[in-house]
């Protein structure tokens, strides 16, 4: 059974820790990049290949091989970035989270689109101001969300259509 201590996000995805194990086994899949198995395997048969009486000079191959390394430096460099991306948007979703549980208990209002069709069929939208008790936190699509309860009904708010979020027993002065 997940509960909060013994769950892991990543990419907006909850899992348990069961199922993280299970998602981090990956497909061996062909790999149609040039290696360094690969690369040396051409400069050897280069070396092999090259004609005894006018030999390449040795400044080409450092040169190739500076080249070669310099390229997969930069790979490593920007897979390594995309890396750190996932793990900085994974810490900004759960830090929102956090920031978002403490509305657990307050009123909210928010401006809903309701989408529906006229007599003709023809698409038509229309706002509709709701107001709701917040009872829990969720992230859908990758997107943080809020759940909110009115008379028993149960509607998943997206954060952007928060217009007000305010203690329920909180006096009004205007």
């Amino acid at each position: 059974m997940a509960n909060l201590f013994n769950t892991i996000t990543v990419d907006g995805v909850t899992y348990d820790a069961a199922s993280y194990e299970a998602s981090k086994t990956k497909e061996t899949t062909k790999n149609d990049d040039l290696g360094k198995e690969a690369f040396l395997q051409l400069l050897v048969t280069q070396l092999q290949n090259q004609d005894p009486l006018d030999p390449q000079d040795n400044s080409s191959y450092i040169a190739e091989l500076a080249q070669f390394s310099s390229l997969e430096q930069m790979t490593n460099v920007a897979k390594n970035l995309e890396d750190l991306g996932k793990v900085v948007g994974n810490i900004d979703t759960s830090v929102l989270i956090g920031q978002l549980s403490s509305m657990i208990g307050r009123n909210v209002d928010w401006v809903e689109t309701i989408n529906e069709a006229d007599a003709e069929g023809n698409p038509i939208s229309h706002n509709e101001a709701r107001t709701g008790v917040v009872t829990g936190v969720t992230i859908i699509e990758g997107n943080p969300n809020i759940v909110a309860e009115v008379d028993g009904e149960k509607y998943f708010v997206d954060i952007s259509t928060i217009a007000h979020v305010y203690d329920p027993n909180a006096e009004i002065v205007e």
